[in-house]
């Protein structure tokens, strides 16, 4: 019988998301991971190399999911607030990912990071994106587009980068909940975006 190398891959990785996003890249075990997928943990240092390197295929392989669920299209530029909305909704369906940036910003300092030139031409996408909406006047001119790009990356993620603050915050609020939460967010982007 042929091995299903595709298969044994992309079993490897769905048990690294959730082993690095609870652990991070310094306490996740390889051997964990490796039971968890149901596989020889050599695979993991045949397919990947080591755990440094497993945990930036993991955070490149999520953030490829972000970006293919939530692209922010000329449209969505155009309704800043919208895409933000989007933006909370995949990550309230994944919160993983935000702990995973959380643990490789933890361990980053001032060293490159996994794929750091491509995810850095894919924020200039993003960032021309929005240069584009402000010349066409659904955007405001008046902030320099890369940092509203990080104003509401910034506003929409911090809800699940902290959430023991915003509960303490929000405390008694009638509208916390997971749709107030994004109203809120959709209503302050759309009054910063102007």
């Amino acid at each position: 019988m042929a091995w299903d190398t595709a298969r044994t891959r992309q079993l490897l990785l769905d048990a690294a998301v959730q082993e690095y996003a609870q652990y991070g890249p310094v306490g996740a075990r390889m051997d964990r991971i490796a039971s968890s997928a149901g596989v020889n943990k050599e695979r993991i240092y045949q397919y990947f190399g080591n755990k440094q390197q497993l945990f930036g295929v993991v955070l490149d392989q999520e953030l490829g999911r972000l970006a293919a669920a939530v692209p922010l299209s000329d449209e969505l530029a155009d309704d800043l607030g919208e895409y933000a909305g989007r933006v909370y909704d995949y990550h309230a369906e994944h919160p993983h990912l935000v702990r995973l940036m959380q643990w490789e910003g933890l361990q980053a300092d001032d060293r490159p990071v996994p794929a750091e030139t491509d995810r850095t031409r894919y924020y200039a996408g993003k960032v021309a994106a929005l240069a584009r909406a402000q010349r066409r006047g659904t955007l405001t001119a008046g902030e320099d587009p890369a940092y509203l790009l990080y104003a509401v990356v910034a506003l929409t993620v911090w809800w699940f980068s902290v959430p023991q603050i915003v509960r303490m915050m929000t405390a008694g609020a009638d509208a916390d909940t997971s749709a107030g939460r994004r109203a809120a967010l959709v209503a302050m982007v759309r009054r910063i975006a102007g």
